[in-house]
């Protein structure tokens, strides 16, 4: 099978109020900015900038949205996406989050992928993930890439 992807670029979300979503992910995610939020977009980088993916947050229609088999409104639904967390940040992080009066669920843990989990809500209904690998899992990661 051909493989095309390098990784994620960007993901946009469609939100209501880009500069009340722009505060939530700044503040309580803790992304770093890209641009300054506007009525209509925001960017941030989802981890070291420059080099991560970016999480766009966009008022309106999205590019080609009129080829969508979906209804008008109903065209681009909720997402769940997982911010990868460092096991020695986790908890912090947890409680940066519940600190902003947001509900966290968890953890939850993957036997499968040997990582930990804990999930809240943005003011958007999108559901984000802390996720966190085991410490031995990082360690194979970084052999793997040779860092």
């Amino acid at each position: 099978m051909a493989k095309f992807s390098a990784g994620i670029a960007e993901i946009v979300l469609i939100v209501a109020d880009v500069v009340r979503s722009a505060h939530f992910y700044e503040e309580v995610v803790g992304l770093a900015p890209e641009t300054a939020a506007d009525a209509e977009w925001a960017w941030f980088w989802t981890g070291e900038p420059g080099v991560s993916a970016r999480l766009g947050l966009h008022r309106g229609k999205l590019l080609f949205e009129e080829h969508s088999h979906w209804p008008a409104g109903e065209r681009f639904g909720r997402v769940h996406y997982a911010f990868r967390v460092e096991r020695g940040q986790l908890e912090a992080a947890v409680r940066h989050v519940e600190a902003f009066g947001v509900t966290v669920y968890g953890p939850t843990y993957f036997e499968w992928m040997r990582a930990k989990s804990f999930y809240f809500y943005d003011p958007n209904g999108n559901l984000l993930e802390w996720w966190s690998p085991d410490e031995a899992q990082n360690s194979n990661q970084t052999l793997q890439n040779g860092v």
